[in-house]
């Protein structure tokens, strides 16, 4: 990610409330400050299908009798997000992990952690518990999903964030979203313009 994209990355959060300058400043230890970007996450490509299909059966009937998630259907799920991963097998978590690579120096010298909303570890949840255990007191979540409409950006990621601000009243926890339409239209016309460009010097 070129220093352009970080900049207007930076200004949207900005605009939206949950970055502000003065604020910053004010937080004192910049240690004490943590992005976690959030990606959608993928199944492995060598977890075992049956397996897979075994805990979409079990999440769809949790849906409809609107239970709790049965013993098994959480061993599943912690196996399948637990599951070793190489770029191989995981494409998109080493995807998010390079995206991650460039992100990290333009956000210094506030931390940046990856979390995921499903099939891979670890959980929003997670990693904002794990940030707190650190002395960690102020958290902004950015997701990796851009357009607004998708139920974990819309809806799965601040529901999430609503419990963890309900258990950890001490830390300041919040959400860049949505992103703005100029800086996305922005960013995808530049993006054309250097494809364009690489085609023509082919």
């Amino acid at each position: 990610m070129s220093t352009e994209k970080g900049e207007w990355l930076m200004a949207d959060m900005q605009q939206s409330g949950e970055i502000h300058p003065d604020r910053e400043r004010t937080h004192g230890n910049p240690a004490r400050r943590a992005v976690v970007l959030v990606g959608h996450g993928g199944v492995p490509r060598d977890y075992p299908r049956e397996r897979l299909a075994q805990l979409r059966g079990l999440e769809a009937r949790r849906r409809l009798t609107k239970a709790p998630p049965s013993p098994e259907e959480v061993a599943l799920e912690t196996e399948l997000r637990q599951w070793p991963r190489t770029p191989a097998t995981d494409p998109y978590q080493a995807g998010l992990k390079s995206l991650a690579a460039h992100l990290r120096p333009l956000l210094e010298p506030a931390r940046l952690v990856l979390a995921y909303n499903e099939f891979c570890a670890p959980t929003v949840a997670g990693a904002v518990r794990a940030l707190a255990a650190e002395g960690v007191t102020d958290i902004v979540a950015i997701p990796s999903m851009f357009t607004p409409g998708g139920v974990h950006a819309e809806i799965d990621i601040p529901e999430t964030l609503d419990a963890l601000r309900a258990d950890f009243p001490h830390l300041t926890v919040r959400y860049a979203w949505p992103f703005g339409g100029e800086h996305l239209a922005g960013f995808f016309v530049e993006h054309l313009r250097r494809f364009e460009s690489r085609e023509r010097h082919v």
